[in-house]
């Protein structure tokens, strides 16, 4: 690891006075400090968070919820009112990482994330996520875990996160303090930059705004939410693919839908026409089947991310058989339905 200087802000002016180009925030530190210990990231300077008031609590606002940045994802996932309003993204949080990594995690820098593209991790190798211009060891090498949606020439890598692909369903907002000191919202969807020929610019953020909180919108009447996670293990592991859905019937019609894909695109990743088709439709293993065709009819696959492509499709038929009720639930799966 190499030298760094150390500094603890007391408010959010004095953080972002500190920021810039070369200068990192610090909270629960769990990706940061493992990138920096093999100097894939080599911040000159961390400025502390953890001290500033108003950033660690979880308030209503209105009929949803303002959840600071600094929260924790076990004490995020714990809340009665995440459990009972937006059960979705509490299955989500308890899908990743460990308890031990999620008592320390933080809801700002779970967002945050890097990808776990493995060449990102190789100093030894070429990766444009890392440093612009060197080359993509990822297109010629091992790639399970790569992105199939969304990719660029320049970078294939996913990104790892599983509680935003549930906000992402939720339709959750980001709360900013921008670098003039003006505090912004914007979708969460619009917080993050596709790779195109720059993969090393991951989110809309400049070097010294700061994630304040998040905006989960009031909970949908009679919605029934639904995660599923395909991974290689039962647990401590990244998702292959994952799916979060949140959806309304109307008798036997399909009201409202919300979903969200994990682990096969950069981002977590929407598809607003997939959704539209949906709507007013009967639940059928047709009608998922075509709903999953139109988000794979972009897709571009490594040699070893062509299984990706028939695991999204069983997925997302296999969640929406569950959030439309199609299909009964069984003991354990990741289902939850919000009362009227």
């Amino acid at each position: 690891m190499r030298d760094f200087d150390y500094a603890r802000a007391e408010s959010l002016s004095g953080a972002a006075g500190q920021l810039g180009e070369e200068a990192r925030i610090i909270a629960g530190g769990t990706n940061l400090l493992d990138l920096m210990k093999i100097q894939v990231m080599t911040p000159s300077r961390l400025v502390d968070i953890t001290r500033i008031d108003g950033l660690k609590d979880i308030s209503e606002d209105g009929q949803g919820l303002r959840i600071g940045a600094l929260v924790t994802n076990s004490e995020l996932a714990a809340d009665p009112r995440v459990r009972n309003g937006w059960p979705l993204l509490s299955r989500a949080i308890l899908a990743g990482a460990s308890a031990q990594i999620r008592n320390k995690a933080t809801t700002g820098g779970n967002l945050l994330q890097r990808t776990r593209c493995p060449y990102f991790y190789d100093t030894a190798m070429p990766c444009n996520k890392r440093s612009p211009g060197e080359g993509c060891a990822a297109k010629e090498g091992e790639g399970r875990m790569l992105a199939i949606l969304g990719t660029s020439e320049h970078c294939l890598a996913a990104h790892p996160s599983d509680m935003a692909v549930a906000m992402a369903a939720l339709r959750a907002e980001v709360e900013l303090r921008s670098a003039q000191g003006e505090t912004i919202r914007i979708p969460l969807a619009e917080l993050y930059r596709l790779p195109g020929d720059r993969p090393d610019r991951e989110t809309v953020l400049a070097p010294d705004d700061i994630i304040t909180a998040v905006y989960l919108p009031a909970p949908l009447a009679d919605t029934r939410q639904v995660y599923k996670k395909v991974r290689d293990r039962a647990s401590y592991a990244f998702a292959l693919v994952s799916v979060a859905a949140a959806v309304a019937m109307d008798g036997d019609r399909i009201a409202r839908v919300s979903c969200a894909f994990g682990g096969v695109a950069p981002q977590p990743w929407t598809d607003a026409s997939m959704e539209e088709s949906l709507v007013g439709a009967a639940p059928s293993d047709e009608v998922f089947g075509q709903a999953a065709d139109r988000v794979l009819e972009h897709a571009r696959c490594h040699p070893e991310t062509e299984f990706k492509k028939p695991l999204l499709r069983r997925t997302l038929i296999a969640a929406l058989r569950e959030a439309t009720g199609l299909a009964a639930s069984a003991p354990g799966v990741e289902t939850a339905r919000i009362p009227a």
